[in-house]
């Protein structure tokens, strides 16, 4: 095999071109040293490109050197190679009927060519797609659509993509109504965690009861430790979809709610609900985790404002609702029916979920493609872009663990903003778990009429949602509209003023309210401002962390879930030791002036130096991923270097096999012609007819 056809930097970076004049290996034994030089030269000056369903075989040309042979080019040239590839590359969009939609055969691709060659060809490819591919999808954010690979699909004749833009099987291009579906099945989904988490709480003071607990913190971590489990799980679950689909981690996760909601309703003692608990939290993690990104997989960015609505319609309405039903439950019934009819709950959406929620994370659904493909066609060999670039499950659980953790840490305006988040959501759970002494004991409300008063946060909510959102639109497109019609993240935190302002207000008038036992609305007054106040901090900074740097959207929110599960859990602990020395009005008061520093400090300074820190942040942040990703690509290139050198190797000794048979075979050949021009020469008669010797006239 030639030097340029083994090492060249042209068959490394440039697979849509081979060479139009093809020699079958089965016919080197009959071509002598002058047709293989014209052979090679012709390869070397003809290119043409290898057609859908022709049944050709690459170039073959005779192994000069086995030096020449395994030494690659160097990676200055093959960086500057891999550039003008990209520069190069064709622009094709592919049919249903091309063979990288319907797959073909190794034998319609390759020909008669023999594997080891073959081999050596995928290798080269799958070296040059991955490192074409790195180039095209560098600066793609974490929550955009996956890129299949189609513009590189005629370099990779085994590249299994879409069938086209327009592939109805392509999550993003489903019906209307079938994208409705999966949106209302996970929404569901979604809801039924933090559903779970607080639906407890009107039980608590029958189940301590039950098992003779008086420590009031052991009463509130029996509804906090389920929101623990939300501050670690979702770092592990979010991985997992992307490397297993969606739908099946999702199933799993409700299942396990399920199981464990059913163990807590047959628990003994304190220890065992408690565990129970957190195992439930860490089931109903997995839709809070995956749902942002099933709503990603099949809406578009300018489709996306509906269906989010209707996503966090859960997160917010799941806490509030739940201690309303189970507060009439425990009225009447033992504390073990909340369990029950919770289970009943779960299992109804369960059912709903394995009916209606299909897989909707497009790198899965096209390795199934491909596997379907590698059935029909007997291919093994056709495989997607995400099997030969995609992150190992270790790479992508170390990725998921640590850059939130590092953002949160390194990041001023990840931490600051999260933090108030934190806050926010801490003293929402707080809330949840001081309502039913404040209505039972202060107020003399029965259980059941203390359960309806967490309708006063819920209405709150609802106002913010019908308020916040359309001001929050307002405000951004018209500040994008005054700079240019360029937009800033910065943009999305105006509203938030909404938030600065109505919690500390509606924290304080709920404390002192209830403090002096006045009539029953004005704490619920201050709960609803505080509901309001709430929507407007996620809303706001929810879109600013998306925003800020869409390379690490999916992280700054990952970091921020953390966080706020944290003062999730840890808040509600320390609740009641600080109403009983501080009592409601100054502990409340306490509470609303850290929100009141909290609120104005970091958006303002957000507000007024967040583009300098953003560059600042970024900056490292993007040093950090680049070194990251430098190794990665090392290391693949020097796995693949290394199957290219083996192959090669193998290769060349096939061809020189090939060389050795072929001159076996011209000397068996000159040696077979002489024995049968000697039997010729001996069946000559001695004499002609006019008597002269015809044997002695050829000598």
């Amino acid at each position: 095999m030639s030097e340029s056809s083994v090492t060249g930097a042209s068959r490394r970076t440039s697979r849509a071109s081979v060479a139009s004049t093809v020699v079958d290996p089965r016919n080197v034994a009959a071509m002598d040293d002058g047709e293989l030089k014209s052979v090679d030269s012709t390869q070397r000056e003809t290119t043409g490109q290898l057609r859908p369903g022709t049944a050709t075989a690459p170039p073959l040309t005779r192994a000069r050197s086995r030096r020449s042979v395994n030494a690659p080019p160097p990676p200055a040239m093959r960086r500057a190679n891999t550039a003008s590839a990209i520069a190069r590359r064709p622009s094709v969009t592919p049919t249903v009927n091309s063979f990288r939609s319907m797959g073909m055969s190794q034998k319609e691709i390759y020909g008669d060519t023999p594997a080891d060659l073959i081999q050596l060809e995928r290798i080269r490819t799958m070296e040059t797609v991955a490192s074409l591919y790195r180039s095209i999808t560098r600066d793609e954010g974490e929550m955009s659509a996956p890129n299949d690979a189609q513009e590189l699909a005629d370099i990779d004749p085994e590249l299994v993509t879409w069938d086209g833009p327009e592939d109805a099987d392509n999550p993003r291009n489903w019906v209307r109504s079938k994208k409705w579906r999966a949106t209302i099945a996970i929404s569901v989904y979604t809801f039924l965690g933090p559903f779970s988490s607080s639906i407890l709480s009107p039980a608590v003071p029958k189940i301590c009861e039950s098992f003779g607990v008086t420590n009031t913190t052991l009463a509130a971590l029996m509804v906090s430790i389920f929101v623990l489990a939300w501050a670690i799980v979702p770092l592990v679950v979010a991985p997992m979809s992307e490397i297993f689909g969606r739908r099946v981690v999702l199933h799993i996760s409700i299942f396990i709610l399920l199981v464990f909601n059913m163990a807590c309703g047959l628990s003994k003692d304190l220890t065992q609900i408690l565990v129970f608990r957190f195992l439930a939290g860490a089931g109903g993690a997995g839709p809070l985790a995956i749902g942002a990104g099933v709503v990603a997989d099949i809406w578009n960015d300018d489709e996306r404002t509906a269906a989010i609505g209707l996503f966090s319609i859960g997160p917010t309405a799941g806490p509030i609702l739940a201690p309303i039903i189970s507060g009439w439950i425990a009225m009447y019934l033992p504390w073990q029916w909340v369990f029950w009819i919770l289970i009943i709950v779960n299992g109804t959406v369960f059912a709903f979920g394995l009916v209606t929620l299909e897989e909707t994370y497009a790198p899965v659904l096209l390795q199934w493609k491909a596997q379907q493909l590698r059935k029909e066609t007997e291919n093994r060999a056709l495989h997607t872009v995400f099997e030969i670039t995609n992150f190992s499950v270790m790479e992508k659980l170390q990725i998921a663990i640590t850059r939130p953790i590092i953002l949160l840490f390194t990041n001023p305006i990840v931490f600051g903003l999260s933090m108030y988040m934190a806050f926010t959501y801490g003293f929402l759970y707080l809330l949840l778990v001081t309502f039913p002494s404040l209505w039972e004991v202060d107020y003399h409300f029965s259980l059941g009429l203390s359960g309806l008063m967490y309708l006063g946060p819920g209405l709150g909510f609802g106002l913010g949602i019908l308020t916040v959102t359309p001001a929050s639109q307002r405000a951004y497109h018209k500040l994008v509209e005054q700079n240019g019609g360029v937009a800033k993240p910065e943009f999305r935190l105006p509203v938030l003023a909404i938030g600065a302002v109505c919690m500390p207000v509606g924290l304080i008038w709920y404390g002192w309210s209830a403090e002096k036992q006045v009539f029953w609305i004005m704490p619920l007054i201050g709960a609803a401002l505080f509901g309001v106040a709430l929507i407007s901090v996620f809303q706001c900074i929810q879109s600013y962390l998306i925003d800020m740097n869409p390379s690490y959207a999916a992280s700054s929110t990952a970091a921020g879930t953390t966080f706020r599960s944290l003062f999730g859990f840890a808040m509600p602990l320390f609740a009641s030791p600080m109403y009983n020395k501080l009592g409601r009005g100054w502990g409340n008061t306490m509470l609303g002036i850290v929100a009141l520093v909290i609120g104005t400090v970091f958006p303002l300074v957000v507000y007024f130096r967040g583009e300098r820190i953003r560059k600042w942040s970024d900056k490292r942040m993007d040093a950090r991923r680049a070194r990251e990703q430098a190794k990665r690509e090392e290391r693949i290139t020097r796995r693949l270097e290394m199957e290219e050198r083996v192959q090669v190797e193998k290769v060349g000794k096939d061809v020189g096999m090939v060389e050795k048979r072929r001159r076996s075979s011209v000397v068996q050949t000159q040696v077979g012609q002489e024995q049968v021009g000697q039997r010729q020469f001996e069946e000559i008669p001695e004499e002609s007819d006019d008597g002269s010797s015809i044997k002695s006239r050829m000598s």
